[in-house]
């Protein structure tokens, strides 16, 4: 029998080091939370005005100030985690935001900047946390399988289905889940895997807390369960990706069955 098929497990997450990107709350909250419970280590990445440093308290990690429409900021907060953890072998990044606004409304076209702004603050930075601590990654000291990190970004299904209005937001999340198969491909030779998970709609941020009566007609399309996702749902997959060295360039809906309508 060949020793691969010996291995019960390909990445253990006790002891290991985990940087949460929009950890103060949500799905990456969930995240670091799991994280936590099977043993690994957290540094929370997040919004000055956010949770953050409550949450690391809680998980016993470390709290580093980010807006990651910074560029240079996200680099020295990622420079400051990876310092505080001694290393870095699983990064899950689910910050953003989305923008509703038609390629053509009454008032005239849609504002180039609008447009941008939600790139910039979905795709871009998704790029450069993915980008940065590859290279921290790419330090470890690989293990048996030669593996020595995982990325996981946040697409959306709506990179798949975009409702109208949602142009911008859209086109920045396909752009993830299209950059994830070549980050893989790049990535490769360094064995850090690069993964994206698309969430439908999630009990999150301004979703959180709508009367069911609202929340029961956002998910009307979905197959089975007609709700909306809890963060636990988002941390079940991403933990099961790290856990799995075969999980790799995918971009993995999570999603109830969901295809949104056009609005």
């Amino acid at each position: 029998m060949h020793d691969y098929l010996k291995q019960e497990k390909q990445m253990e997450i006790q002891d290991h080091n985990g940087i949460f990107v929009g950890g103060a709350s949500g799905m990456c909250r969930a995240t670091a939370e799991m994280f936590k419970e099977k043993g690994g280590n957290v540094a929370i990445l997040d919004l000055p005005s956010s949770d953050g440093a409550a949450v690391a308290e809680e998980l016993g990690g470390t709290f580093h100030e980010v807006n990651v429409m910074d560029w240079e900021g996200t680099e020295t907060a990622i420079n400051a985690a990876v310092d505080a953890l001694g290393s870095v072998h699983f990064c899950c990044n689910s910050a953003g935001g989305g923008l509703a606004k038609r390629t053509l409304t009454k008032e005239g076209p849609h504002p180039l900047e609008e447009f941008q702004h939600c790139i910039d603050l979905n795709l871009i930075s998704a790029f450069n946390i993915s980008r940065l601590v590859a290279a921290k990654m790419a330090e470890n000291e690989p293990n048996d399988e030669g593996e020595r990190g995982c990325i996981i970004n946040t697409a959306s299904i709506a990179a798949f289905e975009g409702q109208i209005g949602q142009v911008g937001y859209s086109a920045a999340k396909a752009g993830i889940a299209g950059m994830t198969f070549v980050m893989a491909r790049d990535l490769g030779g360094v064995g850090v895997r690069a993964n994206a998970i698309a969430p439908s709609l999630f009990s999150t941020g301004l979703t959180k807390g709508i009367p069911d009566e609202f929340a029961h007609a956002l998910v009307k399309d979905a197959a089975f369960p007609k709700r909306m996702g809890l963060p636990k749902h988002y941390a079940i997959q991403a933990i099961s990706i790290y856990e799995n060295a075969m999980m790799n360039g995918g971009t993995i809906r999570v999603d109830a069955g969901q295809r949104f309508a056009p609005k």
